[in-house]
């Protein structure tokens, strides 16, 4: 299986990737990409227990953003073990992050929902928004053989960071919890915005290298006994 180009072009790109390959570099033996990818499945469940503690003393947003760093090592890391250890796996690979990613959203997303901070249906509708990004991720690896990371700049790395950010304004700028229904509102319009201006700009790609064919009526020689 031919792997798709990887289209990675986020503000802490070159830092991050630098800083995970001095990582997998000194990664001791015995730790496998699968051994990391369940560390990012747990980073995921401690997001969402932290979340959900927070209903009971927003303090306990720290242990989300720990969940963030957990599962950011996690699931970086892993492809980059792979790729520096020359042994990829392209298929299980595929299959097993980013069917570990959907689960993993669907975690977080549930826990922010469930904890009081933001309507559950809203934090449902940032999942789907996020669910809808992905499968046009999935389409295009499939047809063109890119997998983008990245939009206006922002990646995985760059939403984690975010999170963190607004957990610690939770914590420490009580006002700010007031908004959060209007935040979740903002973000499943603005992912929603890139969505359909990457569908459109696809469309006209695909509609390029894809033109309607010409049909009998059309060609030189029909043409020339008119």
């Amino acid at each position: 299986m031919e792997q798709s180009k990887r289209i990675q072009t986020s503000l802490l790109n070159g830092v991050e990737k630098k800083a995970l390959v001095w990582m997998a570099e000194r990664m001791p033996h015995w730790v496998t990409s699968d051994m990391l990818s369940f560390i990012g499945f747990l980073g995921a469940l401690v997001i969402a227990a932290g979340y959900l503690l927070s209903s009971m003393d927003i303090k306990w947003l720290w242990l989300s953003s720990a969940g963030f760093v957990i599962h950011w090592f996690g699931d970086s890391l892993d492809g980059t073990l792979a790729r520096v250890r020359h042994c990829q796996r392209p298929l299980y690979g595929f299959y097993l992050d980013h069917t570990l990613d959907v689960i993993t959203e669907f975690i977080m997303f549930a826990g922010i929902g469930l904890s009081g901070l933001v309507r559950f249906d809203l934090a449902m509708l940032v999942f789907i928004a996020y669910l809808f990004m992905t499968l046009n991720v999935m389409i295009n690896s499939h047809l063109k053989g890119e997998f983008r990371l990245t939009y206006i700049k922002l990646g995985p790395t760059e939403f984690r960071l975010l999170m963190i950010i607004i957990n610690t304004l939770l914590m420490y700028v009580a006002p700010v919890r007031a908004y959060m229904n209007w935040i979740a509102i903002a973000f499943f319009a603005i992912i929603m915005l890139i969505y359909l201006v990457t569908v459109c700009q696809d469309l006209r790609d695909y509609a390029r290298r894809d033109p309607l064919p010409k049909t009998n009526a059309d060609s030189p020689e029909t043409a020339s006994r008119r």
